[in-house]
């Protein structure tokens, strides 16, 4: 028999082939050995990546080892990695908790905590020095090493014990079996192993939470940019008071009787006068723009802007097909991977005093407890309040003093030293005055006033901050508290815990009973000061008193005669309230047509749960019945110009991710806005389309003459209403044939409206942002619409921020609620659960939650056990 190959060919064959292969010129043999060695060296990288990839996913079956348990703590995942534990006390829960999310998420943990200490340019250099001098000109993690002293006992427990899981389990692996981006920043010399995790930590990053839910202090800052050019009249047109007539308040009854809500009180119809501010000369302006500026190159750990908020509604069980109330919430965040929720479970096997735990809902990575969701009795969604917690004071200095009243005071100072990777470090001198820290200190300069106030001596303008986020809080006590609450009583002394960021809370119990109730520390202010605009911070009259809000002087509701609360918001309370809250509320357009749904549903008795999470995805455009007949009756050239305008004929006013006609009318308002404000305002405020300017541009409608129509960059032209509205039907019919296709067939608003996701970290170097980020969802929805995926006119299309999380819970049967995050359990880039909710978030889907230990068991999945250490 003759010889053959391993592969059964003849021996000759191969002879033959390797012959006529030798027989190739040199230079094709070399290319085909090279081709054939860079293939190898490439599938060995492959592998050498997979392995870097996968060495960070966490173990989530068998059994581990965890230090300070005093018992086993299951963790059961579910398909979607959504893990539930079961222990046998709070400490060994909130144990394995830290050991848990460290499995899943450390990276990010450990920027916020690098951003809420202002050390993010110890891991990412000069490019992150900016925001670490404003997180320490704020002090977060300062207020934060204060707190730790404030909290209950039971609470600082619950850090450490958390903090401990935590470091479990950073002392059990390398920085490379913690996550994937380690290894990309010790290859570029960082040489780095994260510390050990504090208590400290986990408050910082609630004090940053706060921040950025804080109504942003910019708001102040543009209202201020605003008057430069202008009159009072004039800005008055951009800043539309509440439209309580048309959008109901969150409260719609009750007064403050002897400093106590109460919800069956008669509340006089008038309103609180608002009072005139101080405006900021030519330097007062300046120093302001550059803290404006400076704010905005903060990495924003939530989100920022105006699109921020939430929309949340319980509805009684009279009402409901299951016979229990409903309650719904989504907050409205920035858009970000991993997202800012991870769903998670706490079980006590057995609940009693000591252990009360039985606990689903949304966690923040790096906190113990859970912040949203539902127990065994109750359930609670929130929603950001709007309050107005901040102001910012115009200051006159001189030296190392400041002008008070008709005094110089000195100036409180301090030194801090960042550390910035690849750079020398930097020293930052932190000056603060009786109103808070000088944000204006960030810059180099501070401005020359263009013009002195009567009777104060030429200086320099700066900055200050005053918020009262910058004073302890209790808010880790209102977390864990929230928990463990039963009923209505319970549930309201943990409300009053929850300081900051101010919130509107809804409530729910198996009772049968629905509630709302305000909550945070609201500051009352002189007769000077109302919050609208910058203060003269030697001004007295501008401070404010110490004092806040009483607690149970705050709205609050139970059992309202109409069967359900909406908090979108909106103006929290109408009528003669006592205490000023706030003013810049959204104007009520998400909240109003969710009432106007649910009454619809009440009435017909079709409140369920199914069509409360479709009530969750209304795209209705709010302006769109207003402004599309009018753009209906511009008259454009045949043909080209008015295929775009076509679509809008029959078009129902809803933005789907595939509608031809939400594309247009969406670009169309885009370039309205520009046509109508970009020559009057300066670029820092120009408008980003929200609810704000929804009302603005309704009312100028009517005004077809009125001076905001002009474009003051045309010399002899005085443009009217319908030039600018042809102006721009034009226009928006230029960019979606540049962008999106010729035919307006083609068009989607999807494919505009994008989302994409970006990892942790600021200007990251691009393996981190390649690994990392991920992107190209087509979504509907706009920043005034229930669905708010919002999106900045001034800068594009793409995806702001958007609802961070969807829930329904149905207190009939908790194990027919629903639940769905932005994007998955994991934070590591390539794990399976990395971004796994987001295809389902984006088609609109929720996923089952289930809650009761048989419902959990029943579904399956991994289960990893957590055991104590012999001899601990």
């Amino acid at each position: 028999m003759p010889a053959t190959t391993k592969d059964g060919r003849p021996d000759g064959e191969r002879g033959a082939w390797w012959r006529r292969f030798r027989a190739w010129p040199r230079l094709a043999r070399v290319v085909v050995y090279a081709a054939a060695a860079l293939v190898l060296v490439l599938l060995a990288g492959l592998l050498i990546v997979v392995q870097l990839v996968r060495a960070p996913f966490p173990q989530t079956t068998g059994e581990v080892d965890l230090p300070g348990l005093d018992g086993p703590v299951e963790v059961l995942r579910d398909e979607h990695g959504i893990p539930q534990l079961y222990g046998d006390s709070v400490e060994d829960l909130m144990r394995a908790q830290g050991y848990v999310q460290a499995q899943e998420r450390f990276f990010e943990m450990d920027v916020r905590r690098h951003l809420t200490a202002g050390r993010l340019a110890e891991l990412f250099g000069a490019t992150a020095l900016r925001s670490d001098q404003y997180a320490r000109v704020l002090g977060w993690r300062r207020v934060a090493e204060q707190e730790l002293a404030l909290v209950r006992p039971e609470t600082r427990a619950a850090l450490e014990a958390y903090a401990d899981g935590v470091n479990s389990y950073l002392d059990s692996q390398a920085p490379r079996e913690i996550a994937v981006e380690y290894t990309v920043l010790n290859a570029h010399s960082l040489d780095y192993r994260p510390e050990e995790w504090t208590p400290v930590d986990s408050l910082a990053w609630l004090k940053a939470m706060a921040w950025d839910l804080a109504g942003n202090p910019a708001d102040e800052i543009d209202r201020s940019l605003a008057l430069a050019g202008h009159t009072a009249d004039e800005v008055a047109d951009l800043y539309p008071p509440d439209p309580l007539d048309d959008h109901a308040p969150i409260v719609g009854q009750g007064a403050v009787v002897d400093g106590d809500f109460e919800q069956d009180a008669t509340m006089p119809g008038t309103r609180n006068p608002r009072r005139p501010a101080y405006l900021a000369d030519a330097g007062g302006r300046a120093a302001l723009t550059r803290v404006r500026e400076g704010l905005a190159r903060m990495p924003a750990l939530l989100g920022r802007g105006d699109a921020l908020g939430s929309n949340g509604w319980v509805v009684s069980g009279e009402h409901t097909t299951t016979g229990g109330p409903l309650l719904a919430d989504d907050p409205h965040l920035g858009v970000s991977v991993p997202g800012p929720w991870m769903q998670l479970g706490l079980h006590c096997r057995t609940v009693t005093d000591e252990c009360p735990l039985d606990v689903a809902g949304f966690t923040l990575s790096g906190v113990p407890g859970v912040v949203i969701g539902h127990n065994a009795e109750i359930a609670w969604g929130l929603a950001s309040l709007g309050a107005d917690v901040s102001d910012l004071y115009l200051e006159r200095l001189d030296g190392d003093r400041w002008r008070h009243d008709r005094r110089w005071l000195p100036l409180r100072s301090r030194t801090e030293t960042i550390r910035v990777r690849g750079a020398d470090d930097v020293t930052l001198t932190v000056r603060s005055t009786g109103h808070g820290p000088l944000l204006s200190d960030v810059d180099d300069t501070l401005a020359t006033a263009g013009q002195d106030p009567p009777g104060v001596r030429a200086g320099a303008y700066a900055v200050a901050l005053a918020w009262t986020g910058l004073h302890p809080t209790r808010t880790a006590d209102a977390i864990l508290a929230l928990d463990a609450a039963t009923d209505w009583d319970s549930f309201r002394a943990a409300a009053s815990s929850f300081e900051a960021p101010a919130q509107s809370l809804l409530y729910a119990d198996r009772a049968g009973h629905i509630g709302y109730q305000a909550a945070g520390r609201i500051p009352i202010r002189r007769s000077g000061n109302d919050g609208m605009l910058p203060s003269a911070g030697w001004k007295p009259e501008n401070d404010w008193t110490g004092e806040h809000v009483p607690f149970d002087g705050l709205p609050r509701l139970l059992d309202p005669d109409e069967g359900f609360v909406v908090a979108a918001n909106q103006e929290v309370v109408g009528g003669d309230y006592p205490y000023r809250l706030g003013h810049d509320w959204d104007l009520g357009y998400r909240a109003q047509r969710i009432r106007d749904q649910l009454e619809q549903q009440v009435d017909a008795g079709e409140v369920s749960v199914a069509s409360t999470a479709e009530l969750q995805l209304d795209d209705l455009d709010p302006l769109a019945p207003a402004l599309t007949p009018y753009l209906l009756d511009v008259a454009l050239p045949h043909g080209y110009y008015s295929a775009g305008q076509r679509l809008l004929r029959g078009w129902d006013f809803r933005q789907h991710a595939d509608s031809g006609a939400a594309a247009y009318f969406d670009a169309v308002w885009r370039e309205l806005l520009a046509d109508l404000f970009h020559d009057d305002l300066p670029e820092a405020i120009w408008p980003d389309g929200g609810d704000r300017w929804v009302a603005v541009v309704t009312d100028l409608l009517t005004r077809p003459d009125d001076p905001w129509w002009d474009d003051k960059r045309t010399e002899g032209v005085e443009e009217t209403r319908d030039d600018i509205l042809a102006r721009a039907l034009r226009e928006a019919r230029d960019e979606l044939t540049r962008r999106l296709a010729l035919d307006p067939g083609e068009w989607a608003w999807g494919d505009l409206h994008r989302l994409d996701l970006r990892g942790p970290g600021p200007d990251r170097p691009w393996p981190l942002a390649g690994l990392a980020d991920r992107g190209g969802w087509t979504v509907g929805g706009g920043s005034a619409a229930v669905n708010a995926s919002a999106w900045d006119a001034a800068r594009g299309y793409a995806v702001t921020s958007a609802p961070s999380m969807r829930m329904v819970v149905s207190l009939a049967d908790l194990d027919e609620s629903r639940w769905i995050a932005l994007t998955g359990v994991s934070g590591h880039p390539y794990h399976a659960h990395y971004t796994d909710q987001a295809d389902l978030w984006a088609a609109g889907e929720t996923l089952p939650w289930r809650f009761t230990r048989a419902a959990v068991t029943d579904a399956g999945g991994d289960l990893l056990t957590l055991r104590p250490v012999a001899g601990d």
